[in-house]
């Protein structure tokens, strides 16, 4: 069953963080969100012009629809408009038992603007004793645990102080710290099956299009939860779609933009060194014949590119070509990268030698070729972003 998100949060007019940046990441992630809209805010990649709080009955009513009609394998909780709405989410939320939680404790957006009062701030308490995990950065750590995070050491000891006090786990965001490294930390309750502390560490992605980090990376927690992941798992998944997303940004605005989560890749691992079977092509002389036999033996045509190409998808979402083209002279096994000249240098690193580097293609992806010990070719590509839907695409034939 496709995993299903309910989102609780704030609407984002500028479509960078909130809501819209939460179902971007939800549906790239192959879920279906669903929303209980806390919050209307007018703002841009500049700040935040105004903030409307939506009665706190209506977003219960929210909630109620989804869940009596499609059901809910995870919720994430965002920015939410008022201390009575926090309760009431959190009175609600536990009628769902057994449903990770994803809480983002919300309080100052990415442009400086509050977007949560003090008293809002209070009834966070309420939330956190009811989700599985609550993911601050550390502004939000200081504020929730009301303890000084100036290093590594503070900040566990008021991690460790939430994880006591409220009983769920803390993922502290480390964007905030200084340096040229970026170290996100997992503190996990006793009683779980965790490990107390897990610790991520990566380069810092010199970027302004930061907007919408904290409610994507939350988002993609949630739906990795809902796909059963465990914790640390889900936490490393979300982890590197974010990255990626923001590689990906489209810069647009003049301040801090949005991210370019409509560009990650659905259907490509999420590691950056892994790549992913796509496709295997082999040689046809007569093509209309090689079609007819295919579609016979079950498989879908999705391309037809008559005399020289046909291609077709199989059930597990892999496909297969056959190409009359003369330099077809044996089979090709095509590999999907989501970074094809990282992917690249690390196999190099490794001794492996390759036909030719990777370069731009007309059809626009980027390719390199190499072959295996026993000669097979072996084509490694990171598509274009006519990868889905290619004016060639065919609905039947």
């Amino acid at each position: 069953m496709v995993p299903r998100v309910l989102i609780i949060a704030g609407s984002d007019s500028g479509g960078g963080a909130g809501i819209q940046a939460d179902i971007k990441a939800v549906t790239m992630l192959g879920g279906h969100a669903m929303t209980a809209i806390a919050a209307i805010t007018a703002q841009n990649t500049l700040g935040v012009d105004g903030v409307h709080a939506i009665p706190t009955e209506m977003v219960i009513a929210q909630i109620d629809a989804v869940v009596r009609d499609i059901g809910v394998d995870a919720v994430k909780i965002g920015m939410i408009g008022s201390a009575r709405t926090a309760l009431a989410v959190a009175e609600k939320l536990e009628e769902l038992r057994g449903i990770p939680i994803v809480f983002d404790p919300v309080m100052v957006a990415s442009s400086g603007a509050a977007l949560a009062d003090d008293a809002t701030i209070a009834a966070f308490e309420r939330l956190m004793r009811i989700c599985t995990v609550c993911t601050p950065n550390l502004p939000e750590l200081k504020a929730l645990s009301g303890m000084s995070v100036m290093d590594k050491e503070r900040q566990r000891e008021a991690a460790r102080s939430l994880v006591s006090r409220r009983g769920c786990a803390v993922l502290v965001k480390g964007g905030h710290a200084k340096g040229r490294q970026v170290t996100d930390r997992l503190f996990a309750p006793a009683t779980s099956d965790h490990p107390p502390e897990t610790e991520w560490t990566e380069a810092r992605i010199d970027s302004e299009s930061t907007h919408g980090t904290g409610c994507t990376l939350a988002s993609a927690i949630a739906t990795e939860l809902a796909k059963d992941w465990s914790l640390v798992e889900a936490v490393t998944r979300a982890r590197r779609f974010v990255r990626m997303a923001m590689l990906e940004a489209p810069g647009l605005g003049g301040g801090h933009g949005p991210m370019g989560q409509q560009a990650v890749r659905l259907d490509l691992n999420l590691s950056r060194f892994s790549p992913m079977l796509n496709q295997v092509t082999v040689p046809a002389t007569d093509l209309t014949a090689s079609e007819h036999f295919y579609r016979a033996l079950g498989l879908r045509q999705i391309v037809q590119s008559r005399p020289r190409y046909a291609r077709f998808e199989t059930e597990g979402g892999a496909t297969f070509s056959v190409a009359t083209d003369e330099s077809y002279t044996g089979p090709v096994v095509y590999f999907e990268c989501g970074d094809l000249d990282t992917t690249v240098t690390f196999l190099k690193q490794q001794g492996i030698a390759f036909e030719r580097e990777p370069q731009d293609e007309t059809w626009g992806w980027r390719e390199a070729r190499l072959r295996d010990p026993a000669g097979n070719a072996v084509c490694l590509y990171q598509a274009g972003e006519m990868r889905r839907f290619p004016p060639w695409r065919i609905d039947d034939a």
